[in-house]
């Protein structure tokens, strides 16, 4: 988002939305001034006030899918919320944090999945190490003054270029798995979810983690 212009994010947009091209070119303007907004120091920066963006049309003209698309190519978490519903007859009211807490939890889903992909690389390291630590013993340190110094053995070596190749799928391995406390569900009344949220979490920290054997095929 850093690198691109308003001309060059109304390019990307284009490439999935048809026509409305002057809303297109509004709201990359005004993206791209929340960005240089943020670059700014703190003082310099309460002086420029954001806009925001409200975009006003029939059903199907693209407004969902523009915000969409912005929020992708920003980063950002994005979440739709049915305004038509609450103007329906019978309808008391909605708490306006709960679209909030929606919105958050969104962002931490995102950022989990950031983070997921962040550390692959060494998760899969570690998984490889811990699968041949359950095939063969850990390898021998040998030190004596210094003359010799190993940390692998050569049979360990074997077995990771044999698992690196897939000669060792679906071999069947036994691990210790830890097992986490199962999730408990309070219904919570409307305005009382923090509460409710807070009492679930100190009922599932009530029991320690458990660790339990079990077999699974390598992949």
């Amino acid at each position: 988002m850093s690198q691109m212009n308003p001309q060059e994010i109304v390019h990307e947009l284009d490439k999935h939305i048809v026509g409305q091209h002057s809303a297109k070119k509004a709201v990359a303007i005004a993206l791209r001034n929340r960005w240089r907004r943020k670059q700014v120091a703190e003082p310099l920066k309460q002086e420029i006030t954001p806009k925001n963006i409200l975009m006003i049309g029939p059903t199907g003209v693209g407004k969902t899918e523009i915000a969409r698309r912005l929020a992708r190519l920003s980063d950002a978490p994005f979440i739709k919320v049915e305004a038509t519903k609450f103007t329906e007859v019978g309808y008391v009211g909605k708490d306006v944090e709960s679209i909030v807490r929606d919105l958050i939890e969104i962002g931490i889903k995102q950022m989990r999945e950031k983070e997921t992909l962040r550390v692959k690389h060494l998760a899969e390291d570690l998984a490889e190490e811990r699968i041949l630590d359950t095939l063969l013993p850990p390898a021998r340190t040998i030190d004596a003054d210094g003359s010799d110094s190993s940390t692998e053995s050569a049979t360990r070596q074997k077995f990771r270029k044999r698992l690196r190749e897939g000669e060792l799928n679906d071999r069947e391995i036994e691990i210790d798995i830890t097992q986490l406390n199962a999730q408990m569900e309070i219904l919570a009344p409307p305005g009382m979810e923090d509460l409710t949220s807070q009492i679930q979490g100190m009922f599932q920290n009530m029991g320690g983690n458990k660790t339990k054997k079990r077999k699974l095929k390598i992949k």
